[in-house]
């Protein structure tokens, strides 16, 4: 294959546009803000979650108390409503004996509710202690995720500027050249790993870092300038050059 020699050296310039472009590409992929931020995001959702089941064990306990507070308040008046028959001293001995009986009944009765309301109380604050730290802490995890989304956003419009500028500097480089040599070298460059020419250095191919045998040397030296060399070891483009040691 032949292709003019100024072509074969533009084809270097155009392959280190094409290698920072595929840097640029797999920076983006790889930001390490993205795990930072999916990180956030899932927990979260996870203090989403909790906050949601932390209320609705609130709420069933704040149930709960107003339960045993509701039958307080029907413990409490009937207490005294028997304490003022009692008191008034109307009615047989029998039915204030039974009154008597009643009382002490709902003043045990009393005294275990206000027993357990307490109790529920103290569960009720740790509950609400409980949604007051996970809101706390949905507000700082919405805070950061928010902070870093916006290094990512910012992270990502920089590589796109990069990438705008490698991408022109790339046509400029690749306007006019060689259609046969562009067509192999994009062939090249799909196969091989993002690179299709490489410069020969010193005897050493580029794209491999694989020294050339003597006698590929021998035939590369043979080849007329707009021949097109290529690696023995890889396959790719060799472009000589003043520095390739033939």
């Amino acid at each position: 294959m032949k292709a003019p020699a100024a072509d074969q050296q533009r084809l270097l310039v155009v392959q280190s546009h094409d290698t920072q472009l595929h840097r640029l590409a797999h920076r983006r992929a790889n930001l390490p803000v993205k795990a930072e931020m999916a990180l956030a995001q899932d927990q979260e959702q996870l203090a989403g979650e909790e906050l949601e089941i932390a209320k609705a064990k609130a709420g069933d306990i704040r149930r709960d108390l107003t339960r045993v507070e509701d039958e307080l308040s029907k413990v409490a008046g009937r207490h005294r409503r028997d304490r003022e028959r009692l008191e008034s001293g109307g009615g047989q001995s029998r039915e204030l004996l039974s009154l008597q009986q009643d009382l002490e009944l709902l003043e045990r009765r009393r005294d275990r509710l206000e027993e357990e309301a307490l109790e529920v109380m103290e569960v009720l604050e740790e509950a609400q202690a409980a949604v007051v730290g996970l809101e706390a802490t949905l507000k700082r995890l919405g805070a950061l995720s928010a902070d870093l989304r916006g290094r990512l956003d910012g992270q990502l419009a920089e590589i796109a500027s990069a990438e705008a500028v490698e991408q022109a500097a790339r046509a400029a480089a690749a306007e006019g050249l060689d259609e046969a040599l562009v067509k192999l070298y994009e062939r090249l460059r799909e196969r091989l790993g993002g690179v299709g020419a490489a410069a020969l250095i010193r005897r050493r191919c580029e794209g491999c870092g694989m020294d050339v045998s003597s006698s590929d040397l021998d035939a590369i030296r043979a080849l007329a300038a707009d021949d097109v060399a290529r690696c023995e070891e890889c396959g790719r483009i060799l472009v000589r050059g003043e520095d390739s040691g033939l």
